[in-house]
């Protein structure tokens, strides 16, 4: 028996007798929440079978008592089977990594990149609380397409209203095999009035869809904005979808631009259906069918043919029932697997990570290699002015030698050469000049955007902004830190620059450094005293000696000369050139020692120097930029688990 329909467009006025009742009794449908379907006779107003409180009064009163069967509740009162996604399903996981994606990336990319996987989080969790026994599938269409006249063949009853004036389907029309569905219902915004039951003839074909929920949508291709709105937005949220094309718009671009290709990734919850092949003579409908393969096979839809998964494609006639029941048995295995809400949530995790992919995907390997640290340890090396510092240290060791080795004459001229120096001049230590200063800072910054260049090699977009950002921010400080660095070799050459633990600054440099840091201000230079070397006591003696002998041998020579002594200027002579000759040759041999003690000394100053100014690089810069690369790798994990494949390509 089927349903009782009035006049007007798109209303049902009646239900599928002996298949439940109507929605609740005494409650206008317009108050905004959908009523609960199934309420018992006894509840309500006596004396009446049923009442929805709209539709079918009149239907009602001029029908002749009889009685009703037990009314089931749609809310069945069994426990609902609340996990959707099975124990061992693929999805959990992937789900689990697309939320672990979204949180670890909300602090580096946009809202709305996001914004397509939190929606695909949200509903996944929306269906996961739903019951698992339902398969909702959508039917969908173009207008005249015939998708109103297949929705009332399968659901056995008049219930959406088929006819010539366009648009019929106004609103979504849900016709539902079995009870507890309600909540799947009010997910879809589907209201009381609007939820139906189908007629049953107790058949093999009619268990089969044991747990269908059908909806028949509005057309998609409608002139009024928000039928075309209601279609996108239950598309969004249904497990399956029944396309039905009809042989002339089956090639419409709308249909195949704006759903079936986004949709592609959907192929195995979509089903494609040419109706109207009743109009179609001859061989047309094959022909016409092997034309819609083909543009869902350009359409990147994957086709479910030879035991392949894929779209289900058919032909068949909704208004002579050709094909029907063809279509009928594969819904009713479809529905059986119970697997579509598991497929379609994975399809829409695939699109989800499809449209984040170039925020994630890296073209080769980035991260900083040993080399791009060794080349910034140079530069900065070079900015802080290390080589000088070491030549400088090595010539300050090697004058150090010489003094403690040299002649006490030439010691003496070179006192009297500083006294007529102003006082403190020889320790005062110039400033670099402006073009200099300029060019070291320069050089820090050149080092720095090298580095994260290198850093940010081959990343995505987003991730390398925020490597260039970690740099630009570590840098900042970075030549003033350099400056104390600098300073801080200058005055104490000979001691280790150990630096902080915390920001990669010496200890106490703030202390030596001067106001106003320079970079490159005391290049070149090493003041202070370094150490002497070991076997100077030696050389000091040996010095002693040959004056004690210049001396001894011209007081000989004048005491011959005044005639104290007895006449014999040879032995005199030879002692005095004895003297004076050995002076020099033992300062010689003094300054060819100390050569290669004081090249190491410079060396050992130039790799301190380097040291600490790499190390202070590595805290401010390094460090940063390898944080931002570890937190890539570890996102890229996360979307490689989402995804099941390799994101970067060898």
């Amino acid at each position: 028996m089927t349903a009782v329909t009035d006049e007007g467009p798109g209303q049902v006025r009646g239900q599928v007798a002996g298949q439940g009742p109507g929605p609740e009794r005494g409650r206008n449908p317009d108050e905004g929440s959908a009523p609960r379907e199934g309420l018992p006779k006894d509840r309500g107003r006596p004396g009446r079978d049923w009442d929805d409180g709209l539709i079918a009064r009149r239907a009602v009163s001029g029908a002749a008592p009889q009685e009703a069967p037990a009314a089931v509740p749609d809310d069945d009162v069994r426990p609902q089977v609340e996990a959707y996604v099975p124990s061992g399903s693929p999805l959990s996981p992937r789900l689990d990594a697309l939320r672990e994606l979204v949180g670890l990336s909300r602090a580096r990319l946009d809202r709305t990149d996001l914004a397509e996987a939190g929606r695909v989080l949200d509903e996944a969790a929306a269906r996961q609380r739903l019951s698992s026994r339902h398969t909702v599938v959508a039917i969908a269409g173009a207008s005249g397409s015939g998708k109103s006249t297949l929705f009332n063949t399968l659901a056995g009853a008049q219930i959406s209203e088929a006819g010539l004036r366009r648009p019929t389907t106004a609103a979504p029309i849900a016709c539902s095999w079995t009870d507890g569905a309600a909540g799947l219902l009010d997910r879809l915004a589907i209201p009381g009035r609007l939820r139906r039951r189908p007629q049953q003839s107790g058949t093999g074909a009619d268990e089969a869809l044991q747990g269908l929920v059908l909806v028949d949508l509005p057309d998609h291709d409608s002139a009024a904005a928000g039928h075309r709105e209601q279609v996108d937005r239950v598309l969004a949220l249904v497990d399956a979808v029944v396309w039905v094309v009809d042989p002339e718009k089956y090639a419409d671009a709308a249909l195949h631009e704006r759903y079936l290709r986004p949709l592609a990734g959907h192929a195995e919850v979509t089903f494609v259906v040419l109706n109207q092949i009743d109009r179609l003579p001859g061989e047309a409908a094959d022909q016409v069918l092997d034309d819609l393969r083909r543009l869902l096979d350009e359409d990147g839809m994957a086709l479910g043919e030879h035991g392949e998964p894929g779209a289900t494609v058919l032909s068949l006639s909704a208004l002579t029932g050709d094909g029907v029941g063809e279509l009928r048995e594969l819904l009713g295995r479809f529905v059986q697997e119970r697997t579509a809400a598991t497929r379609r949530l994975s399809a829409d995790v695939d699109a989800a990570a499809a449209r984040l992919r170039p925020v994630y995907v890296a073209e080769g390997w980035p991260g900083l290699g040993e080399r791009a640290r060794e080349e910034f340890a140079d530069r900065l090396a070079e900015a802080v002015g290390a080589a000088a510092a070491g030549q400088a240290a090595e010539r300050a060791w090697r004058r150090n030698a010489g003094r403690a080795c040299g002649t006490p004459w030439l010691r003496l001229w070179r006192w009297y050469e500083s006294t007529r120096q102003p006082r403190g001049l020889d320790r005062t230590v110039f400033a670099a000049p402006p073009e200099e200063q300029l060019t070291a800072r320069q050089r820090v910054e050149q080092a720095v955007r090298t580095v994260a260049d290198d850093a940010a090699d081959g990343l995505p977009g987003p991730w390398a902004q925020a490597v260039r950002e970690a740099a630009v921010h570590g840098a900042q400080g970075l030549p003033e830190a350099l400056d104390k660095l600098a300073a801080r070799a200058g005055a104490e050459p000979g001691r280790d620059t150990d630096t902080d633990s915390d920001n990669g600054e010496p200890a106490e440099a703030a202390e030596t450094a001067e106001p106003g840091g320079r970079t490159g201000a005391h290049r070149g230079r090493a003041a202070g005293r370094p150490p002497r070397p070991a076997w100077w006591p030696a050389a000091v003696l040996a010095q002693v000696a040959m004056t004690l002998l210049q001396i001894f041998g011209g007081l000989w020579l004048i005491g011959q000369i005044i005639g104290v002594l007895e006449p014999g200027l040879l032995t005199p002579a030879l002692v005095m050139l004895a003297g004076i000759i050995g002076g020099p040759l033992v300062e010689w041999s003094c300054a060819a020692a100390a050569r290669g003690p004081a090249r190491r000394y410079g060396q050992e100053a130039e790799r301190r120097l380097r040291e600490a100014a790499a190390g202070c690089g590595r805290a401010r810069v390094l460090d940063p930029v390898a944080a931002e690369l570890v937190r890539y790798r570890e996102v890229r994990e996360r979307y490689v688990a989402v995804t099941e494949f390799s994101t970067t390509r060898g």
